[in-house]
């Protein structure tokens, strides 16, 4: 694009002692002001800084698609990378291929650190999502028959949670100072003789056909078409310690960008789309 400066003392007419300036003059002053503009927002444009972030399918990932164009206001341009299974995301991020990830509670990523000596931490709390279990086959838990199958998620964290559910409801009874990771080693009363089988959590709905009953992480029972709030037979107390979270690497927790992330998902905005999307299968915890 050409700009053509037009020269003032043309441009200019005196009568009297009134001088007084043409349109064309006038313009030859706002276009360095209008460069300086345009200057400026390509400049906050080049300055935008681009993160990539690893969520599992179905609501995490939904979710932030709603936090980009609210962070991309702020600076802060975001890339989505989804994640078939809960391992591979915290070993992406650990080694830097991403630079956060939004799919796991604090237990679980506890336990990831403690096993993997991954140096992450949780920057943020995003959403709830009380865990259910499912069936095809009965319309109660205590439907079920006596030695009846029932899969449970087959890492601690999770499988555990299933555990500490059937306590709760009185199904099964655990060793004292299990913690949040109880394993079916730790079951010492099952008056049921309830058969436990441990299957990765994303194929829990395919083990539906196959068993009595399921237990199956909200965002994968999304996936495979299940209303998490109207179609558990048992379902988790949404106010239990499995709050997720945003984490990142120990290294980058203080950098400018981390702040932007978090404030950009805990605005109202991001709030009004979970309750509405999700209709109770998927809490805000901010």
């Amino acid at each position: 694009m050409d700009f053509h400066f037009i020269d003032f003392a043309s441009q200019k007419r005196e009568y009297g002692s009134v001088v007084v300036v043409s349109m064309e003059t006038k313009m030859s002053f706002r276009l360095p002001l209008i460069l300086s503009a345009v200057l400026a927002a390509w400049s906050a444009v080049a300055a935008a800084e681009t993160i990539k972030i690893g969520v599992t399918p179905g609501p995490h990932a939904q979710i932030l698609e709603a936090v980009k164009p609210i962070a991309a206001k702020r600076g802060l341009d975001i890339q989505l990378l989804e994640f078939s299974d809960y391992v591979v995301p915290n070993a992406a991020l650990d080694a830097g291929e991403i630079q956060a990830n939004s799919f796991q509670n604090q237990p679980y990523l506890d336990n990831q650190k403690a096993d993997r000596g991954y140096k992450i931490e949780a920057v943020g709390l995003t959403v709830n999502f009380p865990i259910g279990v499912y069936s095809k086959k009965h319309k109660a838990f205590a439907d079920i028959p006596e030695g009846g199958k029932v899969s449970i998620p087959n890492d601690p964290t999770n499988g555990g949670r299933v555990l500490l559910l059937l306590r709760d409801k009185g199904v099964i009874k655990l060793k004292d100072g299990t913690g949040f990771k109880p394993t079916v080693l730790d079951i010492t009363d099952n008056p049921r003789k309830l058969k436990f089988i441990e299957v990765d959590a994303a194929q829990a709905p395919r083990a539906l056909d196959d068993v009595d009953a399921a237990a199956i992480n909200t965002n994968y029972a999304t996936q495979a078409g299940l209303d998490p709030v109207k179609d558990p037979i048992l379902r988790e107390d949404p106010k239990g310690p499995y709050v997720n979270l945003i984490a990142v690497r120990s290294a980058d927790k203080d950098k400018p960008w981390v702040r932007i992330l978090v404030d950009s998902y805990h605005t109202p905005e991001v709030k009004e789309f979970v309750l509405t999307k999700f209709k109770g299968a998927v809490l805000p915890s901010w």
